[in-house]
């Protein structure tokens, strides 16, 4: 099968900033040799390293990494709005990048004017722009400011029309980077549709995008960069699976650290800190006399292992580890989930559940497990406290502790309650939206 797009070992290196040296002119600046080899490590970046790709034709390729990881380079590359630095990439067919959307329009001139400047651009005649001119314009539903001047466009009525021009180019080979999204609802739905007859049309797609269900629905193969580097490539189930482990893992060191930063602040703040008159209005903290002692706070998921990350419906553990130097025979253990915002969704304690104190003393570990975490994706954090019936503190940790819940499914509120849909057979779905 013949390639659309071949990527030979490109590497791309830019200056981290710009700053003089040695050099007085431009001229003795060529004449000390090249600028990159000149300038010190820390004065460049690779923002791609050694990437290899190839892109058969009539296939689409999803590209995916976090913020930073050299995905727009590399389009950019292949589009030839920048060279490597080392290389060499080939394209067979006309482009059309979806890049930088609009990135040529002139702001004083008219919609229409701009239309036909900017298809002359991607390599049409202005007889094929005219040909096309009613199906861009109602594409970009501008029909009534296309003769508007393009400053007076809001920033979506710009993103559109730059997105119908360029895709209405008929290229064999469409570069689109995180640009399906542009306008409200009913034209994201439209830019999918489009999308979607560029592939039965038998189009090459290579596309960069954050919407790793958009990768798994389309794509017929996913590669994931990372520090500008080819980390994975193959099936797109295969790659976003092993990049959402990655993703999980960066989010635990995160947030194990975030939190022992914020434990470490408090116990330095320890005796300064007063009982708040209304905890639920108090900011994180610790207080309490300590004649029980929480000692430590662990999250742990359904392999047994500690965690802060959680499938929404997953089981969650919280295992507090406390202890008493004295025996104490009036205690409450008490749990407190809160979302972002500072909104209670779940609070309950011993006392509440009517267990009945005995006596504790030495050290020990009270676990409180959720068998089904029902939130909904976003961060929470966590209240542990142990005190005596009428409220009166041994250990309070307000709001030290954070977990993470990860969902596939984009629901609002705070409680995903189990539930299911029902329809009857002549009401059908295809499958989920993006």
């Amino acid at each position: 099968m013949t390639n659309s797009i071949e990527v030979d070992s490109v590497s791309k290196v830019y200056r981290r900033f710009a700053r003089r040296r040695q050099f007085a002119t431009l001229k003795s600046a060529l004449l000390s040799g090249s600028l990159i080899s000149d300038l010190r490590p820390d004065e460049t970046f690779s923002a791609l390293q050694d990437v290899s790709l190839a892109v058969p034709q009539g296939q689409t390729i999803g590209v995916i990494g976090p913020n930073g990881s050299g995905k727009s380079t590399l389009l950019k590359v292949v589009a030839g709005i920048t060279k490597p630095t080392s290389g060499t990439v080939r394209v067979n067919g006309r482009i059309s990048a979806l890049i930088e959307l609009g990135a040529g329009f002139h702001p004083e001139i008219s919609g229409r004017e701009n239309v036909f400047i900017n298809g002359i651009m991607l390599g049409l005649s202005k007889r094929e722009v005219a040909q096309k001119f009613d199906e861009i314009v109602e594409f970009a539903q501008l029909e009534d400011f296309i003769d508007a001047p393009v400053k007076t466009y809001s920033s979506g009525m710009y993103m559109r029309l730059g997105f119908a021009v360029a895709i209405n180019v008929d290229p064999d080979v469409l570069l689109i980077d995180e640009v399906l999204a542009v306008g409200d609802q009913g034209f994201t739905h439209k830019c999918l549709d489009k999308f979607a007859e560029f592939r039965r049309r038998g189009k090459t797609i290579l596309l960069v995008t954050h919407s790793l269900g958009l990768v798994e629905r389309f794509c017929d193969e996913a590669v994931w960069l990372d520090g500008g580097q080819v980390k994975a490539t193959g099936d797109p189930k295969r790659v976003v699976d092993a990049y959402l482990i990655d993703v999980e893992e960066d989010e635990e060191q995160h947030i194990a650290s975030g939190d022992a930063k914020a434990r470490d602040a408090t116990e330095a703040a320890a005796d300064e800190i007063a009982d708040p008159p209304d905890m639920f209005q108090a900011t994180e903290g610790r207080w309490g006399s300590r004649e029980i002692e929480i000692v430590e706070v662990t999250f742990e998921g359904e392999d047994g292992e500690a965690s802060h990350v959680f499938p929404s419906g997953a089981r969650m553990s919280i295992r507090v580890r406390v202890k008493a130097e004295q025996p104490v025979a009036d205690f409450v253990f008490g749990i407190g989930l809160f979302n972002a915002e500072g909104v209670c969704c779940y609070g309950t304690n011993t006392d509440l559940e009517e267990l009945k104190s005995d006596r504790m003393a030495g050290e020990g570990e009270v676990v409180f497990t959720i068998d089904t975490l029902d939130l909904v994706a976003g961060t929470y954090k966590l209240d542990v406290a142990v005190h005596k019936r009428d409220g009166y503190p041994y250990d309070y940790h307000r709001l030290l502790y954070t977990f993470r819940v990860k969902s596939r499914t984009n629901d609002i509120g705070i409680f995903r309650p189990r539930h299911r849909w029902t329809f009857p057979t002549n009401i059908r779905f295809t499958g989920p939206l993006e």
